[in-house]
């Protein structure tokens, strides 16, 4: 539920370490009669390396640590603490993200042929089937999952699953897709927020919220290719800042909603309440404001890629403000603990 786009500034070539099958393994000297037992187990445990990277890559794994944030963020909002059926919702989350990855590389094969022959279909190190098999499973088991956790976290995670096949297949290049992007990412905050055992009704503003920098992140990622207009980066600047001044707002304040369910921990501390708020806000903006800046500025392929990635990752402060706006200092703090195993994973895959 985050802008995939493609990586045009990734080089064409497919390195050993790419390959499906490592140089050494293709091709064997006439003279060697057999292959050595510890030949053959290291060939084929590269071979297995080499798959496992590939699917990384399509499944885009660096990005999932910003999934369970959002049922958390969503739990936040009911008053209640994360429980099993909060559980559920982050599974249901993650396999309907990923279903949604494998399902926008099978989508655009065609065009990934002509422009980024070096992805995982078009490279041939996953065959197209497989991606499709693996986004109809996926699916069924966010589905399943939501079901465990109840009728309502069922009912949000049911269109969220449509919007998400939706967006791949025939959205995506419409003037609707970044909506639609935007729409899945709420729904999927309104997840842990139904499956937690609350209303809907009051995690709207935080899943407005976590929309609306979707759908600013999504705009931008469309000039990710080609490059383009400044206004892109430009609004989703304004926007990051609008949202971090709201994010240390608390609860109740003027042009706030209130809060429903007061936390005792943030009412017995709310210094420290305020403090955790700044903080997360102050990461929120420099994660997403300041590529978002030098893709205002420049907005060329490489450095709008860069915007999009940081505006990906800033998915995981904006969450934990918004579950410390809830009161929820556990879920705020777990799901800020994300970030560093995000940032070092993105620099081995791409979250893009």
């Amino acid at each position: 539920m985050t802008p995939r786009s493609p990586r045009p500034d990734r080089p064409t070539t497919t390195s050993p370490a790419q390959s499906p099958i490592p140089r050494q393994s293709r091709s064997r000297s006439p003279r060697a009669g057999t292959t050595s037992g510890a030949g053959a187990g290291a060939g084929a445990g590269a071979g297995a390396g080499a798959r496992a990277r590939a699917w990384a890559e399509l499944l885009r794994l660096p990005a999932l640590f910003t999934v369970p944030g959002d049922a958390l963020a969503g739990a936040a909002t009911t008053g209640n603490r994360p429980n099993p059926r909060t559980l559920l919702a982050i599974a249901s989350s993650l396999c309907l993200y990923e279903a949604g990855m494998a399902l926008n590389d099978w989508a655009d094969q065609t065009e990934d042929a002509l422009e980024r022959p070096h992805r995982p279909l078009p490279s041939g190190r996953i065959h197209p089937s497989a991606a499709l098999g693996a986004a109809g499973a996926l699916t069924a088991a966010g589905l399943a999952l939501a079901a465990r956790a109840g009728r309502p976290a069922l009912a949000v995670a049911a269109p969220l699953a449509a919007t998400v096949w939706a967006y791949d297949l025939a959205l995506k290049r419409t003037p609707a897709g970044p909506a639609a992007m935007a729409t899945a990412r709420g729904l999927d905050l309104l997840l842990g927020a139904t499956a937690t055992g609350g209303s809907a009704r009051p995690a709207l503003p935080a899943a407005l919220t976590l929309a609306t920098h979707t759908l600013a992140v999504t705009m931008v990622s469309r000039g990710e290719t080609r490059g383009g207009s400044p206004l892109a980066p430009l609004a989703a600047l304004a926007t990051t800042g609008t949202l971090a001044w709201t994010l240390t707002r608390p609860p109740g304040a003027p042009g706030m909603a209130p809060s429903r369910h007061p936390a005792p921990v943030f009412s017995r501390h709310p210094a420290a309440a305020s403090s955790l708020r700044t903080v997360l806000a102050a990461a929120f903006v420099t994660t997403s404001g300041r590529p978002l800046l030098h893709a205002a500025l420049n907005p060329s392929p490489p450095l709008t890629q860069r915007a999009v990635g940081g505006g990906i990752r800033a998915m995981i402060p904006l969450q934990a403000a918004l579950a410390a706006r809830s009161g929820a200092l556990a879920s705020a703090l777990l799901t800020a603990a994300l970030a560093p195993a995000a940032r070092r994973f993105a620099r081995k895959v791409s979250v893009t």
